[in-house]
């Protein structure tokens, strides 16, 4: 219940409940998704970025599908 009631107290910290309502918070998703896609691009784990392994499976999905299609 502790928590419940510090992220409760949190939340009504946030300016802006009167005019915006719970659209107040889309700053924060928009920061968030931002850090997510940084993230994604310039981290490695590894030897590779989300990218990387996104480019990799693409590009073998399209010679699967060309090798099928080719049989």
């Amino acid at each position: 219940m502790l928590v419940n009631k510090s992220l409760r107290r949190l939340l009504q910290l946030v300016p802006g409940k009167k005019r915006f309502g719970a659209y107040r918070f889309l700053p924060f998703f928009f920061l968030l998704g931002g850090a997510m896609e940084w993230f994604m691009i310039n981290v490695r784990v590894g030897r590779e970025t989300f990218y990387d392994v996104y480019r990799r499976k693409r590009s073998e999905r399209l010679y699967q599908a060309r090798m099928d299609k080719t049989e």
